[in-house]
């Protein structure tokens, strides 16, 4: 199988395992969200040792923290994929799947906006105009609730700002999420320790099956991540952006076949502009990228001349 293709098997494949775990999380819905989160801390770690032995990655996770100008990104980094999971555990686990979609759909757009803010980039006229209705459908969605949709605006902040620490970072996937994880290890541990203390911890009374499903947090959440970076080194950034709705998507068809959450016509409505504000983004993007290949090749030509 070619490279590409093999980079496009593992990017779809990561974020249709993204897009399906409100799925997971609805049958762990007998815990709450803090201890959840606790475990999976706990788990990743575990998880995340045993491929950093495996793979022989102990060298490059010293030099992370040897380095004060990509550790710190990669702690604040912790805290921020913290607040996300366990912001997206409880939205689940409280019906409301549709609205952590949202926060997912509506995060590369504020992405763009975090570039121009913290990166000073400039905008192009159709980044304005995505941004500018996607703030509409937003205010809408706050009338019809009568209030903001805070699970998909903390997820929005969460992930986006998660996106930039790693990208000052720099690390490696699995180094990255090592030092995040050993960050965020002692606050789950004492989680864990102060249900346990005050009875209660729910994870070892629902039967073993629901203590596997627990156990499995930690690979359930390297394996997307192993294989993202598979396909990111493979694939090029236009691809996996367009591969990157797959996870909003299913999310939004789950919350809305499978949980029947219910759907009025303003979220219709609100839902709608989302969608059309990403469009125009994925548009104007592609055509962005295409004008600098078409630039790439007649300056490739005209050097050759």
């Amino acid at each position: 199988m070619p490279e590409q293709r093999k980079g496009f098997t593992y990017g779809f494949t990561a974020y249709l395992i993204w897009g399906l775990f409100p799925l997971y999380w609805k049958l762990l819905d007998h815990s709450g969200a803090i201890e959840l989160l606790a475990h999976r801390v706990l788990w990743s770690l575990v998880t995340i040792a045993i491929l950093v032995v495996v793979l022989r990655k102990f060298g490059q996770v010293k030099a992370l923290l040897r380095e004060p100008r990509r550790r710190w990104p990669l702690i604040a980094a912790a805290f921020l994929i913290s607040a996300n999971w366990g912001t997206y555990i409880w939205a689940v686990n409280h019906g409301r799947v549709v609205e952590t979609s949202l926060g997912y759909f509506i995060t590369p757009l504020f992405t763009v906006l975090l570039g121009v803010f913290v990166l000073k980039e400039r905008l192009r006229t159709a980044q304005w105009v995505a941004l500018s209705i996607a703030f509409v459908a937003v205010v809408g969605l706050t009338i019809e609730n009568g209030q903001p949709p805070w699970v998909a605006i903390i997820l929005t902040f969460s992930f986006g700002l998660y996106g930039l620490a790693k990208k000052q970072a720099g690390a490696g996937a699995i180094e990255g999420m090592a030092i995040e994880s050993g960050t965020a290890f002692p606050l789950a541990l004492a989680a864990i320790a102060v249900l346990g203390l005050h009875g209660d911890s729910t994870v070892t009374h629902q039967g073993a099956g629901y203590l596997v499903l627990v156990l499995l947090t930690g690979p359930i959440t390297a394996v997307p991540l192993l294989l993202f970076g598979a396909a990111a080194t493979r694939v090029s950034m236009t691809t996996l952006g367009l591969l990157n709705y797959i996870a909003p998507i299913m999310q939004f068809i789950v919350g809305v076949l499978v949980f029947h959450e219910a759907m009025s016509t303003m979220r219709w409505a609100g839902f709608g502009l989302v969608w059309l504000a990403l469009v125009i983004f994925t548009w104007d993007s592609m055509n962005r990228r295409r004008q600098s290949i078409a630039l790439e090749r007649a300056a490739v030509t005209a050097s050759a001349v």
